[in-house]
């Protein structure tokens, strides 16, 4: 078989077959190109308010209204319940002491849970990837593109026309020219290993191994919790990326609306190593003896396929770009799945190949642009890394891990609500990794990372930690994360917003008429 076309992408997730939707509408030739087959198990499965906005974004700019929908629970649930997901209200954070179960304390110093939405309406969600993956192939192939499933590639070549890709597929010979190439194949993907790009190493993050699979008959931590006396959370804590976060790794937890529960740990050599992970599920039960809260919730639980190992989870290509090809960021990194960057990282980078489609394509700009979007993608890895491996350091300190994590959070609200208002250039990167923010958050990180490795903090180095994160997020805090006097709960509110107008260089009048626009609620 010998194909051709403008544009071929090299793996059909959801980052492959958007890429492939957006070359259609831009009017490019497209051959999509899986070597599994669709439905199939794949990780990366929580969405974040960013992510989100940015799928409307792309379903809005390049006429895809099929996709718009998918961007909130509500509208999703309307339109298309046969697609599975989960409700995500939020993250929640749970702090553990090995042999301990959990309790909550009245001061919730063991606990965080920050609110994205006020209601389930616009509530983010969880993508079940096998229903959400083939939906997005099948409109990829609806608007012309070309797919190929069960494709083996072998070969890559490139000259000054385009690529020359070749392979096998149901034991015939299989050839695509193409003038592009896009791979979204994931860390260590097609591109990584034909063209031997090697790899780089990540400054600061720890060597990380993971062990994950989808259950049933997960219960509820809510159900398992006593609370009494004590106010009820912002938002029902399974509603949200449930994350029990211990010293060497954390669990996470994700439930779907077909009855299935994704769960998996993400711990470091040392711990896995303990825990002897690449044993399989003999290591889950391990690691659930240590985590007496944790194995209940998970008493009753079936796993509905193997669980999978990953001996190494940090991954980062040391070539991103070059002449006529590019990874996608889900190729290009991986850090880890705390926190939920890979999705918004994937589709800034989805969103600003498509504009070098959109404006350059054809012209000697297009390789410019590509290079721009190389650097870029490094650097928003290099952001997040940063801030993922001072998480790691602070993992046995929990006020230290949850005063950390409010800096993703400052930057993440803030960057959605400046995209909202139609100002993204208050908000231009990942992590705002190129704004004053962006230098500050790196001290932030620094600094615990460093004092993790001296031994921890004392009272005093305590208190200035506090003060400087707090100094760091006030001016771009949209969400009322500057006042810890909420003790670690942080409810979406209408009231956080308006009081950040200033910040975002809008009016009252102008943040409430975002507000209603959104169904945040009406004013």
């Amino acid at each position: 078989m010998d194909l051709s076309c403008d544009i071929a992408v090299i793996g059909s997730g959801y980052a492959g077959s958007l890429f492939a939707m957006i070359a259609r509408r831009l009017g490019r030739s497209v051959i999509l190109l899986e070597r599994g087959r669709h439905p199939r198990f794949v990780i990366g499965e929580s969405s974040t308010p960013l992510a989100n906005l940015l799928l409307e974004e792309l379903a809005c700019r390049y006429d895809l209204p099929r996709l718009a929908p998918l961007s909130k629970w509500g509208t999703w649930q309307r339109t298309c319940p046969q697609i599975a997901c989960g409700l995500k209200r939020g993250f929640t954070f749970y702090h553990h002491e090995f042999g301990k179960p959990f309790q909550p304390r009245p001061d919730r110093a063991n606990e965080l849970l920050v609110g994205a939405s006020p209601n389930d309406g616009i509530a983010d969600t969880h993508w079940y990837r096998p229903h959400f993956d083939q939906f997005l192939v099948k409109e990829a192939q609806a608007l012309g593109a070309e797919y190929f499933d069960e494709v083996l590639l072998s070969h890559a070549a490139f000259d000054t026309q385009g690529a020359h890709l070749k392979g096998e597929r149901a034991g015939q010979a299989f050839r695509v020219r193409a003038r592009f190439v896009a791979d979204a194949t994931g860390p260590h993907g097609f591109l990584h290993r034909a063209l031997k790009l090697g790899e780089r190493d990540f400054a600061n993050l720890p060597a990380t191994c993971g062990l994950y699979t989808h259950f049933t008959n997960v219960r509820r931590v809510e159900e398992l919790l006593e609370r009494p006396n004590l106010a009820e959370p912002p938002y029902p804590p399974d509603d949200a990326a449930l994350h029990h976060v211990f010293e060497g790794g954390w669990i996470w937890v994700l439930r779907f609306n077909n009855g299935i529960t994704s769960a998996g740990a993400a711990v470091t050599e040392h711990l896995a190593s303990r825990l002897q992970l690449n044993e399989g599920a003999p290591a889950w039960e391990r690691l659930l003896q240590m985590l007496p809260s944790v194995r209940a919730q998970f008493a009753e639980a079936k796993p509905t396929m193997p669980f999978i190992y990953a001996p190494r989870l940090s991954f980062r290509s040391a070539r991103v770009v070059g002449k006529r090809w590019a990874l996608l960021p889900s190729a290009a990194g991986f850090i880890d799945p705390l926190l939920s960057t890979g999705f918004p990282l994937t589709l800034l980078g989805v969103s600003r190949l498509a504009v070098a489609l959109e404006e350059a394509w054809g012209s000697d700009d297009f390789e410019t642009n590509l290079q721009a979007y190389g650097e870029q993608t490094i650097q928003e890895l290099l952001a997040a890394e940063r801030l993922v491996a001072a998480l790691y350091s602070s993992m046995n300190d929990f006020p230290v891990f949850s005063t950390l994590s409010l800096l993703y959070f400052a930057a993440a609200s803030f960057s959605e609500t400046a995209r909202r208002l139609g100002k993204p250039e208050l908000a231009p990167s990942f992590l705002l990794h190129d704004q004053a923010f962006g230098s500050r958050m790196r001290v932030c990180c620094e600094f615990a990372r460093l004092r993790a490795l001296d031994g921890g903090f004392n009272p005093e180095q305590r208190r200035e930690f506090w003060q400087l994160i707090q100094q760091t997020i006030a001016p771009i805090d949209v969400a009322g994360l500057s006042d810890f006097t909420r003790r670690n709960w942080y409810p979406a509110n209408a009231e956080d917003l308006l009081a950040a107008a200033p910040k975002l260089r809008v009016d009252h009048a102008a943040m409430r008429q975002l507000l209603v626009r959104c169904g945040f609620h009406s004013i």
